[in-house]
C-alpha cells in the first residue's frame, strides 16, 4: 500500500474530526465491548489486520481497574483504534475483535503488530524473553504505552534488557518519520498525559541498532495515549488532544505494516 503522508495529514484531518463524533455519539454500546468482557476470536487466515494486545504476568502485586495492569483500557481502546483506521485509511482492520497473546505464544508470529500496557509493571521468564526477542527480530514491531516516572522506566528497560541484550533505547525526536507515516503530526509532545498533562518522551530500538534500519520498539514514555482512545466518546478529555491521539495511533499502525 502506497500513502502519500503529507496529502494524507492535511486532507483528512477532517474526517479524523467526524469519526470522533460518530464515536461520541455511539458511546459504548454494543459494538465494544465492556471493559472486563472477552472479545470473539479472530481467523488470522482472513488476511484482516487484527491488533494484538501482549499478555504479562506480574509477581509486583500490582493491580488496576479491571484486573491485571496489562489490560488496562481493555478492549474498547483498540476497537476504537480499529474503527478510526478503518474510516480513514486503506488498511483492511478487524474492527469485530481484537487479540490477546502471551509473550511466548507461537501464533504471535502471524501479526505483524503489537501493544503492550503498562510496562513499567511488566515481568518476563526466560521463555517469554527469548520468544519475544524472536518475534522481533524476524519482523515484529512493538508499540509500548501507558507508563510514567523514573521507577517504572527503569523497570521497563531492564525487561527490554533481557529481550534485546544489545539494544539501545534512543530518544526519537519530532522529525522521525513514524510522526509523519500517515498523519503529519505537528507536536508529538502535545498529546500530554491524559491526567497528569506530563509532556511525553518517545523512544525506540532500531534493528541492529542503526536509525537507518527500521524500529522494532517504540515506546510512549511518560503519557498513556490509549485513554484518550478508550475515552474519545465519552466528552473526558479534549476533543483535539483525542484528535491527535488518534493520529498518532494510526501512524503506528501504518509504520507497523509498512517497515
Amino acid at each position: 500500500m502506497t500513502v502519500n503522508p503529507h496529502n494524507g495529514g492535511v486532507q483528512r484531518w477532517p474526517r479524523v474530526a467526524a469519526i470522533f463524533v460518530f464515536l461520541a455519539a455511539t458511546g459504548a454500546r454494543a459494538q465494544f465491548d465492556g471493559p472486563g468482557r472477552s472479545s470473539s476470536r479472530p481467523d488470522a487466515a482472513d488476511g484482516k489486520v487484527t491488533l494484538v494486545r501482549l499478555r504479562w504476568g506480574s509477581d509486583i502485586g500490582f493491580s488496576r481497574g479491571f484486573g491485571s495492569a496489562w489490560n488496562h483500557d481493555y478492549p474498547r481502546a483498540e476497537r476504537h483504534l480499529a474503527l478510526i483506521a478503518r474510516e480513514l485509511t486503506a488498511i483492511d482492520v478487524r474492527t469485530d475483535a481484537s487479540l490477546v497473546l502471551e509473550l511466548d505464544d507461537p501464533e504471535l508470529f502471524n501479526y505483524p503488530i503489537a501493544f503492550m500496557w503498562e510496562p513499567g509493571f511488566w515481568n518476563l521468564t526466560d521463555r517469554e524473553a527469548a520468544a519475544f526477542r524472536a518475534y522481533l527480530k524476524k519482523g515484529g514491531f512493538v508499540v509500548f504505552e501507558d507508563f510514567d516516572g523514573a521507577q517504572q522506566w527503569d523497570h521497563f528497560a531492564r525487561q527490554m534488557r533481557r529481550v534485546l541484550p544489545d539494544g539501545r533505547l534512543v530518544k526519537l525526536d519530532a522529525t522521525h518519520n513514524l510522526f509523519d507515516t500517515f498523519f503529519r503530526i505537528a507536536d508529538v509532545h502535545a498529546i500530554v498525559h491524559p491526567m497528569t498533562g506530563i509532556r511525553p518522551s518517545y523512544y525506540g530500538i532500531y534493528e541492529d541498532n542503526d536509525p537507518a534500519k527500521r524500529l522494532m520498539v517504540v515506546a510512549n514514555y511518560d503519557n498513556d495515549v490509549p485513554e484518550y482512545w478508550e475515552w474519545s466518546g465519552e466528552g473526558l478529555y479534549p476533543f483535539d488532544a483525542s484528535n491527535e491521539a488518534y493520529k498518532l495511533g494510526v501512524n503506528y499502525l501504518i509504520y507497523g505494516l509498512t517497515h
